[in-house]
């Protein structure tokens, strides 16, 4: 796994399928404090819902989803002093690597990412690594209990850590398959309701042509857990790859959406359906782009057309009739004689 920029790191918090759930933390030391961001902060999510913050400006670990106040206050003041023990580390380490990078100023992150995940056949796994900048720094070898370095600037951390009279790899090991483990599993069962609640995805497609190309797109939304599979197959049988970065958004109400949009040139035969794969769903959804009928909207242009003509025409006949049983010829001007002499009597008196 890869270390991401900061705010896409906090914010792509990915669950699992079915039942199998995670346990993650992002510590996060930030350089300056005109960033806007707290110089320090602990964000702690269970699946795709955050559970816990601790910052720097308020020094104080506290719940966020409403489930976490199961937690005794015997926790939340062990996890407060943990909080306000990491955070000068963390400040101090954002200057140390500054250093290190030959940085003198600037915006600049130290970030660790750890957690644990607990499967839904009773398997488990850990997760451990750091980086700076938004890129990769270090992280931990779970199977053998040390540091590996993914920079040259990182290798002077990972000896210390890997050194015998600190053996961090192995303390951290113990943590992700034991504590960790334990703590994930207190917590699914205080939030089992909301963490295991299942919402299926309503799903439109639709389509626009521009020349050649056709633009499908799929919009699958309201749905829950936040892990979804969506993608165009051509025929039933070939995907349709899509150049776009697919992104999962939340709704208000704690749903999620996504759309997966591609461009096709389609042919004779071909069809077009758009899958999606969700933990809600007991068979995948299949639904069936259908190209729209051009010929209706002509056979519609037709009709209106027609009736028009009718109309028209039917006035032509009505005001022909009219005529001949007035007796007078389309297109004479009938004046009356006593206009003519008042007309004659009043240009003589001019």
């Amino acid at each position: 796994m890869k270390m991401s920029p900061l705010f896409l790191l906090i914010l792509g918090v990915s669950g699992v399928y079915s039942d199998s759930h995670t346990l993650r933390y992002y510590n996060t030391g930030v350089s300056g404090t005109g960033s806007g961001l707290p110089e320090f902060s602990i964000a702690g999510y269970v699946d795709d819902q955050q559970i816990v913050n601790y910052n720097s400006d308020s020094h104080l670990y506290r719940p966020v989803a409403p489930w976490m106040d199961k937690e005794g206050p015997e926790y939340w003041e062990r996890e407060t002093q943990k909080g306000k023990g990491t955070e000068p580390v963390f400040k101090a380490g954002v200057r140390i690597l500054m250093n290190r990078f030959n940085q003198t100023g600037g915006f600049h992150s130290w970030q660790w990412m750890y957690g644990c995940e607990l499967r839904d056949d009773g398997s488990t796994a850990g997760y451990d690594q750091y980086g700076y900048d938004g890129r990769d720094f270090t992280y931990l070898d779970t199977e053998r209990g040390v540091y590996i370095s993914t920079t040259h600037e990182g290798q002077i951390t990972t000896q210390k850590w890997n050194s015998p009279d600190v053996r961090e790899g192995e303390r951290q090991k113990n943590y992700l398959e034991n504590l960790c483990i334990e703590s994930l599993k207190r917590y699914i069962i205080n939030g089992r309701d909301d963490l295991e609640r299942r919402v299926r995805p309503d799903v439109k497609v639709s389509g626009h042509q521009s020349g050649d190309i056709t633009k499908l797109q799929c919009l699958v939304y309201g749905f829950h857990p936040r892990d979804v599979d969506v993608k165009w197959m051509r025929n039933g049988r070939d995907e349709v790859p899509s150049d776009e970065v697919k992104q999962i958004l939340p709704n208000p109400d704690g749903t999620y959406q996504t759309r997966v949009t591609v461009e096709v040139i389609p042919r004779d035969g071909d069809s077009y359906s758009c899958y999606v794969d969700h933990s809600s769903l007991e068979e995948t959804l299949n639904v069936l782009w259908e190209p729209k009928d051009n010929s209706s909207s002509y056979v519609i242009i037709g009709v209106i057309i027609a009736a028009i003509l009718v109309v028209v025409i039917a006035g032509i006949v009505l005001f022909v009739v009219f005529r001949k049983r007035s007796g007078k010829k389309p297109g004479n001007v009938y004046v009356p004689a006593s206009n003519k002499e008042d007309d004659s009597s009043n240009s003589s008196g001019n």
